[in-house]
């Protein structure tokens, strides 16, 4: 019993001093306390080698823990597709760890249980990735786990059959879910059928009821090549003999040519619209309301994050607070510029309960106008340090510093990129945001798409008279009304 007791005495006294301090120090807790200055993140060097075959590599020695990642960073994804194959990339890389030429998906599986590590591929818009996380004292045998998935894939049918049908059941259950139907609808409007950016990265029924194995073996020749890539090390190793070991299993890595994506013309952006999709019963509207908006090589990267964090990218902005904290007409609200290759979408969302449909409309529209007006310097001081003191948080683990790097291989930022962040955040004026926010947003050029229940929330938008209402179906195209 009394070894028992002994945690909760010293608990107790814990607290006891705790309050003691506390008390000596008369915190004054009627108010909120002052922010000290943004730290300085440093990042540990970043080591860049390349091999003979084209293959990059990235390494950061992270000492702290017998701990290792590694991001093999494929720079072709989502808009590699071709027209008629919408989904091929995404499969692609479901597909790698479930077979290769010598190992089974379950032979995978039970090898990456018993080794203790994490082995995964996934694709977005402009990359694909296999991601591993291993303690060093397996290192050789993930690494030649990891290595045999990324270049030996043999995508066997049956494994195939069983992935393919699981992505036609998502599909078909995404066209019940009004958040992702006006996801779809959204990038077709803005973007139109001829862009890729248009298309859902998971394909459509049809797209993929079509897909092969021979497709997606097609795909993984013309993309996966060695000067294609740029494997990402981060953890307890050291650079050179690192360096050894990822010559010795991907040295033979072929090369070849990779043609860019052709992206189309987007659609041509008109006066705002509101456009309706019916959701018959819906209890929420879901609102996704903005433009196309930049790529992420921008020269206004930082003043554009700085003004989103004002508008809609924290808990604590303008729209959230509006929406959620005055009006109480949704759990959140939120903006976000989705910066790719390309200009990617700019918008505004959020979850509405139906009967404020037209109201929160109301509320979207003067939270869009008011942001090209000026900032306060309170508003402008609490978004930098949010973005500032946010900052050292995404670089606690291996893993956290390995995926924070792929941005900086997918779109050649510098490699000093986060140890400027806080000094770049920091140069960006109230000027610089007003300027921004005149230049990307604009609320005569909106496309405002809603998706809930037509017969209930119709009049109200069409009192509201934002623009005129085109009524959509499920993927964002015209229906007789």
């Amino acid at each position: 019993m009394k070894n028992l007791r002994a945690p909760a005495t010293a608990a107790i006294l814990a607290i006891a001093t705790f309050a003691s301090v506390a008390s000596s120090q008369n915190v004054d807790r009627t108010k909120p306390p002052t922010l000290g200055p943004p730290p300085k993140v440093s990042l540990p060097p970043i080591v860049t080698r390349q091999l003979p075959n084209g293959l990059k590599l990235m390494i950061v020695e992270q000492h702290e823990l017998p701990l290792a990642d590694f991001v093999l960073v494929v720079g072709s994804g989502g808009t590699m597709d071709p027209a008629s194959k919408g989904g091929v990339a995404n499969l692609t890389a479901t597909m790698l760890p479930e077979g290769t030429t010598s190992r089974s998906s379950l032979q995978i599986a039970d090898q990456a249980a018993f080794l203790g590590i994490n082995l995964s591929a996934e694709s977005n818009w402009d990359a694909m990735t296999v991601s591993l996380h291993t303690p060093t004292a397996q290192l050789d045998s993930a690494l030649a786990l990891f290595a045999d998935v990324a270049l030996h894939p043999s995508f066997p049918t049956a494994d195939f059959d069983r992935v393919k049908k699981t992505r036609l059941t998502s599909l078909i259950q995404l066209k019940d879910r009004p958040t992702a139907i006006a996801d779809q609808a959204y990038a077709s409007i803005l973007y139109g059928a001829n862009h890729p950016y248009g298309h859902n990265l998971l394909g459509t029924e049809a797209s993929v009821g079509q897909m092969t194995t021979a497709d997606l073996q097609s795909f993984y020749k013309s993309n996966f090549v060695a000067n294609n890539a740029t494997l990402i090390i981060v953890g307890d190793v050291n650079a050179a003999a690192i360096e050894r070991k990822i010559n010795s299993l991907f040295g033979q890595w072929a090369q070849g040519t990779v043609t860019p994506a052709t992206l189309g013309t987007p659609a041509a952006a008109g006066v705002t619209t509101v456009y309706l999709i019916d959701k018959p019963g819906a209890a929420q509207s879901s609102f996704r309301v903005g433009a196309i908006g930049v790529p992420r090589s921008t020269k206004d990267y930082f003043a554009l994050t700085v003004m989103n964090t004002i508008l809609g990218g924290s808990f604590g902005s303008r729209l959230n607070q509006n929406l959620r904290e005055t009006h109480g007409y949704t759990y959140g609200a939120s903006t976000r510029f989705d910066m790719r290759r390309a200009a990617g979408p700019f918008t505004a969302n959020a979850e509405v309960v139906a009967a404020k449909t037209d109201s929160a409309l109301i509320q979207f529209m003067a939270e869009l106008n008011r942001i090209r007006d000026t900032v306060t310097t309170a508003e402008l001081n609490s978004a930098k340090r949010y973005l500032q003191l946010g900052m050292p948080a995404n670089f606690e683990t291996t893993q956290q510093i390995a995926s924070r790097l792929v941005p900086v291989v997918t779109y050649n930022l510098p490699l000093n990129f986060y140890n400027d962040y806080v000094a770049n955040i920091e140069r960006v004026t109230q000027a610089d945001v007003q300027r921004v926010a005149k230049e990307y947003i604009n609320p005569g050029s909106l496309a405002i798409v809603i998706v809930g229940d037509r017969k209930n929330i119709e009049p109200g938008l069409k009192a509201v008279n934002v623009g005129p209402i085109s009524v959509r179906d499920f993927f964002g195209q015209p229906i007789t009304q």
